[in-house]
């Protein structure tokens, strides 16, 4: 797996999580918009270092702890963010009709 893909699927599943677990939907819903969007990106930051991080430490290699593994997850935060803002839109609508 890819450090692309794996954050294309870390975005998605934040998007799914912040959209349908019960307190977490709640609490998001509630936010201001600009809000929303920087508590996903940092969401997606923390994932993105996280992965650097378990890497560089020697507990999974996710990416190369170097200079071209740190670009590759910035593109690859890149993707998470457009996975999570693509699952966010095609299931916003989805969200309210489960709610009932």
């Amino acid at each position: 797996m890819t450090s692309d893909t794996l954050s294309a699927a870390a975005g998605i599943v934040l998007s799914l999580a912040f959209s349908y677990l019960p307190g977490l939907r709640d609490w998001y819903a509630g936010q201001e918009p600009q809000n929303k969007a920087l508590t996903m990106l940092a969401a997606l930051a923390i994932v993105c270092l996280l992965a650097f991080g378990l890497s560089c430490a020697g507990l999974q290699q996710i990416v190369p702890c170097s200079q071209p593994g740190a670009w590759s997850l910035v593109t690859a935060f890149v993707a998470a963010a457009i996975a999570n803002q693509a699952t966010y839109s095609l299931t916003r609508r989805i969200a309210p009709a489960a709610q009932k």
